[in-house]
């Protein structure tokens, strides 16, 4: 089979052909149809100190369980969280990490839905949404935050304000239902947000914290980092709350497959449209981690093998 692999940091990537892998006690062999391809993933690569295995969402059909597997058998389709090699002909998932894809769906609805919308239910759940507040999304095009800005309106948000690093996204972010759409160089967003799902980290939290009103909550989802001035935070009587998807899945299983179930509920009610950017085959990995580090894409983008 073929798989996507790198020697060093930063690349470059290319494809190697591998034995398939078989599947050890509690894990599923799937034959990828699509892999989901994500921030973290591309900044591992471009600044980890050792290569990693290329992981992530996958969405295909299972083809051999290995022992203790009690809820898969061979010929159904699903999606999960791979953490060994995902950009794969055949990958490994573990059962736990694991969900079936309805047959209303394709397998790119699901990298392009489960994981990225995990995340952002997630993100949006730690921020204690009430009816009728104000949220500001960042990375408002991106594969999570296109879903964050459909979802907190499904939360009952009466205002969404997205933010975007160019203004050539500001009509993809309008279409997701956003009221108003802001680009990272204003210095001023006038928001008045109740609560901001960041996804940027950064430079970009000290506006997304002035972006709050007085009591406002900030939720950092990303890897980008940054750094927040206490005082910034007494002043306005602000929080800031750290989310993090892998605690959930680890710690409560339960709730990680709640919110997938509203995911899928909130998809089947044309509430929640996942959008692809662009669909890139195995042999252009390269290009689609170009497509992430530019910040080019408007929704997800996708491997197709």
């Amino acid at each position: 089979m073929r798989r996507v692999r790198y020697d060093s940091t930063g690349g470059p990537l290319f494809l190697e052909e591998v034995p398939v892998p078989e599947p050890g006690a509690g894990e599923l062999l799937v034959r990828c149809a699509a892999i989901g391809v994500t921030l973290p993933v591309v900044r591992k690569v471009t600044e980890a100190a050792e290569p990693i295995a290329l992981g992530g969402e996958i969405a295909g059909e299972v083809v051999a369980v290995g022992d203790e597997v009690t809820r898969f058998r061979g010929g159904e389709r699903v999606t999960g969280l791979c953490f060994g090699h995902g950009y794969a002909d055949f990958a490994l998932l573990r059962e736990a990490m694991t969900s079936p894809v309805p047959d209303d769906a394709s397998a790119v609805d699901a990298v392009a839905l489960v994981r990225s919308g995990l995340v952002a239910l997630g993100a949006l759940t730690a921020a204690r949404p009430e009816p009728g507040e104000t949220a500001l999304v960042t990375a408002a095009a991106s594969g999570v935050g296109h879903l964050a800005v459909q979802l907190a309106r499904a939360r009952g948000a009466t205002r969404v304000v997205g933010a975007v690093s160019d203004p050539a996204k500001r009509d993809f972010v309008s279409a997701l239902g956003a009221d108003d759409v802001v680009t990272y160089d204003r210095d001023d967003w006038d928001a008045r947000a109740d609560y901001v799902l960041d996804g940027v980290g950064g430079a970009l939290l000290t506006p997304a914290l002035a972006a709050l009103a007085p009591g406002g909550r900030l939720v950092a989802y990303s890897s980008g980092g940054g750094t927040i001035q206490a005082y910034d935070l007494l002043v306005g009587a602000k929080s800031v709350i750290g989310f993090q998807m892998a605690r959930v899945a680890r710690g409560n299983p339960g709730l990680y497959e709640q919110w997938r179930q509203e995911l899928w509920h909130l998809f089947r009610a044309g509430r929640l449209k996942p959008a692809v950017h662009e669909e890139f085959a195995l042999k252009d990995a390269a290009a689609a981690h170009a497509t992430i580090e530019s910040r080019s894409n408007a929704g997800k983008v996708v491997l197709v093998p």
